[in-house]
C-alpha cells in the first residue's frame, strides 16, 4: 500500500512539474518580443542641433531618423540600426564622425515604441521600420541602391541582415551579431534545453543563414569578451557569408564597447567597409 501511494504521489508531482514547465514556456512564448525589445525609458538625451527627418512606415506608423553628413558631397549612405536597449540619439556622435571621415551620409533610424514614438516594437514591425528607413534613403535622399551600405549592432545586426536579403546593399556591416535568435535564446534563456527553446521560439531572425545567400560583402566586428553574444557567433556569421569582408575580433572588447576598445583598428575596419571611389550623389529631394 505504501509503495502504491508513493507511486501515485510521484505521478502527481511529475504531472505538476510538466504543467509548470508548460505554463512557463507558454509565458515565454507570449512575451518573447517584450524580452527582445527593451526601449529605454525617458528622459531621453537631447538631440538639439542635429538634423532629424520624419517619415512613416507602410502601416502609417510615424518614425524619424537622424541624417548626418553633407548631402551635397556625400558619395553614398550608411543606414545604421541600433541594438535592442539603445536609442538612435546615442549613435549621433560616432555617426557624425563616420560621415565626415568617409564622406557619406549616415542615417540612424529610430524604431517604433522607442524615444517617444508610438506603436509597439516587434519582429514584423522592426522589418517594416527598416524598409521605411531604406525607402527614405532611396526615395527622399535619392541615394542609388548600389551606394547604400547597411550596418547593425546586436539586434540591429539581425534587422540589417534581414533587410539586406531584400535589397542587396553595397555592403553589410555587422557588429556583435548573433547567428540566429533561436540559438541566442538557447544560449541565454534555456541553456540546458536548447531544443525546447528552438521549438517554442516564434521569432525568425537567422543572420547566419541570410548572409550565406547574399552577394554583398559581409564585414563582422565582435568583442572577444562579449558575455551577451559570444564572439563565436560573430565568427560563425562571417564564416557563413558568401562574400566576405574583414572579420575583426577585438581582444579587450565586450558587447557594447567594440568601437571604443578597437580604437584605430576598428576605425580602419569601419572606413574600409563603407568607402569607395565614387562621384557625389545626385541632389536629394526636399525632405520634410
Amino acid at each position: 500500500m505504501l509503495v502504491r501511494s508513493f507511486g501515485v504521489v510521484s505521478l502527481v508531482l511529475l504531472v505538476a512539474a510538466l504543467v509548470l514547465v508548460a505554463l512557463a514556456n507558454l509565458v515565454v512564448w507570449r512575451v518573447q518580443e517584450r524580452i527582445v525589445f527593451q526601449p529605454t525609458p525617458p528622459p531621453y538625451p537631447s538631440d538639439a542641433g542635429w538634423a532629424r527627418i520624419t517619415y512613416a512606415a507602410q502601416d502609417g506608423q510615424p518614425l524619424f531618423a537622424y541624417v548626418l553628413g553633407d548631402r551635397a558631397t556625400a558619395t553614398g549612405a550608411v543606414i545604421a540600426f541600433h541594438g535592442n536597449a539603445d536609442l538612435a540619439v546615442n549613435q549621433i556622435w560616432w555617426a557624425d564622425e563616420l560621415a565626415r571621415r568617409a564622406g557619406v551620409l549616415v542615417v540612424v533610424p529610430e524604431y517604433r515604441g522607442y524615444a517617444g514614438l508610438g506603436g509597439t516594437p516587434g519582429y514584423a514591425a522592426s522589418q517594416d521600420d527598416a524598409r521605411a528607413a531604406y525607402a527614405l534613403v532611396r526615395d527622399t535622399l535619392a541615394v542609388p541602391a548600389d551606394r547604400v551600405t547597411l550596418y547593425g549592432h546586436s539586434l540591429g545586426a539581425a534587422i540589417a541582415a534581414t533587410l539586406a536579403a531584400e535589397v542587396a546593399p553595397r555592403a553589410l556591416l555587422l557588429e556583435s551579431p548573433f547567428t540566429s535568435i533561436r540559438a541566442m535564446g538557447a544560449y541565454l534563456l534555456t541553456p540546458r534545453v536548447p531544443a525546447l527553446w528552438r521549438l517554442i521560439a516564434r521569432l525568425h531572425w537567422d543572420t547566419e543563414a541570410l548572409v550565406a545567400g547574399l552577394d554583398s560583402p559581409v564585414w563582422v566586428a565582435h568583442g572577444a569578451r562579449d558575455r551577451v553574444i559570444p564572439a563565436r557567433m560573430g565568427a560563425a556569421v562571417h564564416a557563413a557569408a558568401r562574400v566576405k569582408g574583414r572579420l575583426l575580433i577585438v581582444p579587450e572588447a565586450g558587447h557594447n564597447d567594440v568601437r571604443g576598445a578597437g580604437g584605430g583598428e576598428y576605425e580602419r575596419w569601419l572606413i574600409a567597409a563603407v568607402t569607395g571611389a565614387r562621384p557625389p550623389l545626385p541632389p536629394p529631394l526636399s525632405p520634410n
